[in-house]
């Protein structure tokens, strides 16, 4: 699958949830609902972190941990 449709899915996962959920590239923090902020920062094969704080927040980290795996992204959750 390309970036494109990890995109796509990550950010349609992440507008279910009422929660905050930021993902940390580097020294950057993008916030996983917008498809633009996505675009530039889901590039090459970097390490992320992810956080997700609000009141679904363990259901999304769920959801989403499995959609990066999917894709092959490395992602860290972070509690």
């Amino acid at each position: 699958m390309s970036n494109n449709a990890a995109i796509v899915e990550l950010s349609q996962t992440a507008n279910k949830y009422r929660s905050s959920i930021v993902l940390q590239a580097e020294n950057k923090y993008i916030d996983v609902k917008s498809i633009l902020g996505l675009f530039t920062t889901l590039v090459g094969g970097h390490a992320y972190e992810l956080h997700v704080h609000g009141p679904d927040a363990d259901e999304a980290k769920k959801e989403l941990a499995s959609v990066f795996a999917k894709h092959n992204l490395n992602v860290t959750v972070v509690d």
